[in-house]
């Protein structure tokens, strides 16, 4: 009975066992469904991370598709070709759908759509103005005189040239029509040798990504070159864009059985969504690289460097300053991810080690935490496979040196409250008893020596004296407030 009781008990706990196993399994992704991805604001280092973090999740589930629900502005130039790279390379088919209605594909947002293997849109939504634009704006153009003085001049040498034309020619009317008539060029031409340089780079890169999807290329150059845009049923019309799908469902059900790239994709309506939401890494993180807020963190990090430079040992407009400048050059992607990681995790141990040595109040301890934690986060990745950082291991870390930075404060408060019992500081508050009368200066015992003390008071011998201040060799002292019995 023993025996057969043992047997039951085992039983029940394989099959608790499998159906636990089971749940898990019916909760997890299955293979083959769509993933969904989203941008929803400025294009930066956190969105470029988060997409291809997501693209690699999609392949390493072996999706069925990738579908980018994109909403933007635009962004920084450096981040849309990571995550074009990421689109180009990937082996499963991606979609962008700008969505929803009223969303736009603006900018950056173009060159992605451009670049997917389909090209959606729904209604009441628009892409276009992909003209590149400096963070720091662009100089102003030459002045007017200039241009009203190279009018007069071509003018001139085109009414000669229409007169040699003319007595050599006999007067074509034909030729001289086409001549007077003006030639404009159809866009405004870049000012400086960098701008064009800019445009005509971009020109060329959107060129490939239509060519390479078999999409309107000419359009795609006048969005660069003069900022044109189109609505969802223009660019359908056009041939910028695949297709027009009022939501998602409707997307799927257009794109079941299409081929892409040799493959047929399957979406019945029962395949499988996986929303890929970012984690609270990547929102931190895309709230640094929003454009206002890079901004202001590179302003606040010169800013604060120049107001220690005036002020040597202020030490909080400088640990501000240091660590808002590296956050800035991250947001613009001047530092890469990496570097910016690396050096904000530097400095925060070069403060928190300077907290020990330097007066600073805390101010070294607590910018040296936010610099290690900031750097933490940047630097490592949590989903690329073997080189995981818990990120408990980096509160831990965190708290480890506040804690630190709290008791080494609370010992040096303590140890400011505590009476000196050295030196001459050491006399102020004493008690001292007067050797004789005296009105001014006169002799006292002191700490089992005899000092020379002053008072406003007449004072009496025996009298008991505090000791208020020291003054070189003389005590300044008064009558204490309350006397002996």
């Amino acid at each position: 009975m023993r025996l057969k009781a043992i047997r039951m008990a085992a039983a029940a706990a394989l099959a608790a066992g499998c159906g636990g196993w089971l749940a898990g399994l019916a909760q997890a992704p299955a293979s083959g469904g769509v993933y969904v991805l989203t941008i929803d604001d400025g294009i930066g280092p956190a969105t470029s991370d988060y997409i291809g973090s997501g693209i690699d999740d999609a392949v390493a589930a072996e999706a069925e598709l990738i579908v980018l629900e994109m909403n933007t502005p635009g962004g920084l130039d450096t981040s849309m070709r990571e995550i074009i790279q990421a689109i180009l390379a990937s082996p499963v088919p991606v979609a962008s759908y700008v969505y929803p209605e009223g969303a736009r594909a603006a900018s950056a947002g173009t060159y992605i759509l451009y670049a997917s293997h389909i090209a959606a849109m729904a209604p009441a939504t628009n892409l276009g103005a992909a003209t590149p634009v400096a963070i720091g704006g662009s100089p102003p153009p030459p002045p007017s005189g200039n241009d009203d003085i190279l009018d007069d001049i071509r003018d001139l040498i085109g009414s000669e040239d229409d007169e040699e034309a003319d007595a050599g020619q006999g007067g074509d009317a034909a030729a001289e029509a086409e001549r007077e008539t003006p030639r404009e060029e159809p866009y405004p031409e870049p000012v400086t040798t960098s701008d064009r340089k800019a445009i005509n780079d971009a020109v060329a890169y959107i060129r490939s990504l239509a060519e390479r999807r078999g999409r309107n290329a000419d359009w795609a150059e006048r969005a660069v070159r003069g900022s044109e845009s189109l609505s969802a049923d223009a660019a359908l019309a056009l041939g910028v864009i695949d297709l027009i799908a009022a939501s998602r469902s409707d997307l799927l059900r257009q794109l079941d059985g299409r081929v892409i790239d040799g493959r047929r994709l399957a979406l019945p309506a029962s395949t499988p969504i996986v929303l890929i939401e970012p984690d609270w890494r990547n929102r931190l993180l895309a709230v640094i690289s929003n454009p206002t807020l890079a901004y202001m963190l590179l302003l606040l990090g010169i800013y604060g460097l120049i107001f220690e430079g005036y002020n040597p040992g202020a030490i909080v407009p400088g640990v501000v300053g240091a660590i808002s400048l590296l956050l800035a050059l991250y947001a613009l992607q001047i530092l890469q991810m990496n570097y910016a990681g690396l050096a904000l995790i530097v400095l925060g141990l070069i403060l928190m080690v300077a907290e020990f040595f330097v007066p600073s109040f805390g101010a070294l301890g607590i910018g040296g935490i936010a610099a290690f934690i900031f750097g933490s986060l940047i630097i490592f990745d949590s989903d690329v496979p073997g080189f995981e950082v818990a990120t408990s291991l980096i509160v831990s870390m965190g708290i480890a040196a506040s804690l630190a930075m709290m008791a080494t404060v609370w010992l040096a408060l303590r140890a400011r409250e505590r009476r000196i019992v050295s030196g001459v500081e050491e006399l102020s508050g004493m008690s001292a008893e007067a050797l004789e009368d005296f009105d001014g200066e006169g002799p006292v015992w002191v700490h089992g020596e005899r000092w020379r003390a002053r008072t406003a008071a007449p004072v009496s011998k025996g009298q008991r004296l505090t000791v208020t201040r020291v003054d070189g060799l003389v005590l300044e002292v008064e009558p204490a407030a309350r006397q002996p019995s």
